[in-house]
C-alpha cells in the first residue's frame, strides 16, 4: 500500500494508523472547525474533514509538490453527540466536570467523519459508536479531569484512559472510532483503492 498523508495532528490517530502499520506522514494545515448551519450532525464531522483534506492539498501544491494527484490524503473529525447536540472540545476545568457530569449515567454517540482523497476522487463516510458511561461520582469526575486534563478531546474524555476503564459500561460499535479514527474501516477504504490501481 502507497504511503498516505495524515491530514491530522491527532497523537491518536497517529497510534492507530501504527498499530495497522499503514505507511504514513503527517501534514497539519490550520483550519476553522466551523461548518453550515442546519447541516445534519451525522454531516458535520465529514465536512470538517474534507476542509482538513482540501487545506492540505492545497498547501502541497503551493509547496509544488508535483505528485500530490498521485498521493492519498487521510483527514478525519470527531464529534461527542448528546441529546443530539454536539459536545466539543471542555474550555477549562469547570466546563470539562459540567461536560461529565452531564455524560454521567446516560449513553451518547461518537461519530467520525472520515475523508480520503486521491487522483481528484473522494471516499467520505462517517461511523458511529454509542457509549454507555455508568454513573460517575462528582470525586471521579474531578479527580480525573485534574489528573488526564482532558481539554483537547471532545466529550472531555478519551476511553482509553482511566475513566474509560472504570466509568464506561458498554461500548457498542467499533471501539477505536471513539479513540479518534474508525481505523479498520479506513484500511479497508485503503485496501479497496489499491485494488482499484
Amino acid at each position: 500500500m502507497q504511503k498516505i498523508i495524515l491530514a491530522s495532528q491527532s497523537p491518536r490517530r497517529k497510534q492507530l494508523l501504527e498499530w495497522a502499520e499503514v505507511q504514513f506522514e503527517i501534514v497539519v494545515k490550520s483550519t476553522e472547525e466551523t461548518y453550515p448551519e442546519g447541516l445534519p450532525i451525522e454531516e458535520i464531522p465529514i465536512y470538517i474533514a474534507r476542509q482538513k483534506a482540501r487545506a492540505v492539498k492545497k498547501s502541497l501544491i503551493e509547496e509544488g509538490r508535483a505528485e500530490i494527484e498521485a498521493e492519498i490524503i487521510l483527514a478525519a473529525d470527531t464529534v461527542v453527540v448528546l441529546d443530539n447536540r454536539i459536545i466539543g472540545k471542555p474550555l477549562h476545568r469547570q466546563d470539562a466536570i459540567d461536560i461529565l457530569g452531564a455524560l454521567s449515567g446516560r449513553t451518547h454517540r461518537v461519530i467520525t467523519g472520515v475523508v480520503i482523497q486521491v487522483n481528484n476522487q473522494e471516499r467520505a463516510f462517517s461511523d458511529v459508536t454509542s457509549v454507555d458511561f455508568h454513573p460517575l461520582t462528582k470525586a471521579q469526575i474531578e479527580f480525573y479531569v485534574d489528573k488526564y486534563k482532558p481539554y483537547d478531546k471532545a466529550g472531555a474524555y478519551a476511553i482509553q484512559e482511566w475513566i474509560g476503564v472504570v466509568g464506561i459500561k458498554s461500548v457498542t460499535g467499533d471501539f477505536y472510532n471513539v479513540m479518534g479514527l474508525p481505523v479498520s474501516r479506513v484500511v479497508q477504504e485503503l485496501g479497496n483503492l489499491h485494488s482499484q490501481d
